[in-house]
């Protein structure tokens, strides 16, 4: 074990790509939402603003969650892993956290190999 195993000391260790794994959870119902990516900027951002904001990988871009649908996702907290290269924001969301509309990325279940909605 490291002092950023077990300290106090915030120290993010961002993988090869420069990136953090951010799962995102329901405040209210603790019903993970969504999982996404953030590099430094991005978890600064976040830190600064309140609003979850994320690297997009396809975009190539900081991407702020509802910037175009609306909906925001406000970070109520933020808590960190073990190793510190994953993070949990705890939100308030605006709206579905899917860009499919749904409440939730994770609607559908795996049952042998075909999916089945869940919401």
């Amino acid at each position: 074990m490291t002092e950023r195993d077990t300290g106090l000391t915030l120290d993010p260790a961002f993988d090869a790509a420069g990136l953090l794994t951010a799962v995102v959870t329901d405040r209210t119902t603790g019903d993970l939402l969504m999982v996404a990516h953030m590099n430094a900027e991005a978890f600064a951002a976040t830190q600064t603003s309140g609003e979850a904001t994320f690297w997009s990988r396809s975009r190539g871009r900081l991407w702020r969650k509802g910037e175009t649908s609306g909906n925001v996702l406000r970070v109520a907290e933020i808590r960190i892993d073990c190793d510190q290269d994953a993070v949990q924001l705890i939100v308030d969301a605006a709206g579905p956290a899917c860009h499919t509309g749904a409440r939730s990325c994770f609607y559908r279940r795996i049952e042998g190999d075909t999916l089945v909605a869940v919401e």
